[in-house]
């Protein structure tokens, strides 16, 4: 039972760091892209290493043990590309004009720094439309409902697409804690400016700082909701008589869990950090994360 509430702890950490990003897009001066380029890119590469190093062998032995070892290959590569078809399905489910992982603008962040200052209007925002001189006063509801569409859309495709991360966390965790807290910290650095996705259009509709902070950390709630779903079902549905996942369905889900985070690494945080970082930022990141959990696997030989 330890083990569990050491998963959920970890996958809770993970969903919360939206709210961490909602904090920077309040309190720093200004929003460090660059920053965010080397971090989206380190938490790619810890992703597609512990993927392809760590958690895919892993599932490949579990599926060895009960299926052979022909067979057990085929069942691994089926579960890897089913992880990416879920994944890819749940991000079809996303709507195209509401991508969660655009940071925005400087222009965009820039009324959330000043506390003292007048509520923002909607020229900052672009996207939804600004007001021209001979715009009418009643275009600023229709302004202030797109916004918050926007806003909510936003938080609403986070929860969505952190339901599946959290399982993956959760499983890493509960099979190998120090594997999950890994993964939990790489989820948790590419879940930091989706919080500033969420916060910013929420904030220009309502111009509350609070509620923006609300909405953007409810938003990562789903992650240890999804961790605890994923409890539930394999304790009441697929536990062996010892109280332990059986081999095959623990393989089955390391090789989905590798898909996932494959496909978020090479779909979402790759060109996040390659739009928002100078020259090889987003190398640089990547390759770091890559020896930072190649040195941490080592270490924990």
């Amino acid at each position: 039972m330890k083990d569990v509430w050491i998963a959920l702890g970890l996958t809770l950490f993970a969903g919360m760091a939206t709210g961490i990003g909602s904090a920077i897009a309040f309190m720093a001066k200004r929003t460090n892209y660059r920053f965010l380029s080397v971090t989206t890119g380190f938490s790619a590469g810890v992703m597609l290493y512990v993927s392809f190093v760590e958690i895919f062998y892993k599932g490949l032995y579990a599926l060895i043990i009960r299926y052979g070892n022909y067979w057990g290959h085929w069942v691994n590569a089926a579960s890897f590309f089913g992880g990416m078809l879920l994944i890819g399905l749940v991000d079809n489910l996303i709507p195209s004009a509401e991508n969660p992982h655009e940071t925005p603008s400087e222009e965009q962040t820039a009324p959330l720094h000043d506390t003292s200052g007048q509520l923002p209007g909607f020229n900052g925002f672009p996207e939804c439309g600004g007001t021209s001189a001979s715009a009418k006063s009643g275009d600023h509801t229709i302004h202030h409902k797109k916004l918050m569409r926007m806003g909510l859309f936003t938080a609403l495709a986070i929860g969505i697409h952190n339901f599946p991360e959290g399982l993956a966390t959760f499983l890493a965790a509960l099979h190998d804690p120090s594997l999950g807290f890994a993964i939990a910290i790489a989820i948790a650095l590419h879940n930091i400016p989706e919080g500033i996705s969420v916060s910013v259009p929420i904030f220009y509709a309502t111009g509350n700082r609070k509620k923006a902070f609300l909405y953007s950390l409810a938003s990562g709630l789903s992650e240890p909701i999804g961790a605890g779903i994923a409890y539930l079902c394999l304790r009441l549905f697929v536990r062996g008589d010892a109280g332990v996942l059986p081999p095959q369905v623990m393989g089955i889900l390391f090789g989905g869990v590798a898909g996932i985070m494959v496909y978020i690494s090479l779909d979402e945080l790759l060109p996040t950090s390659r739009a928002y970082g100078r020259g090889h930022d987003s190398i640089f990141g990547l390759v770091a994360g890559m020896a930072v959990m190649a040195v941490s696997l080592l270490l924990m030989k």
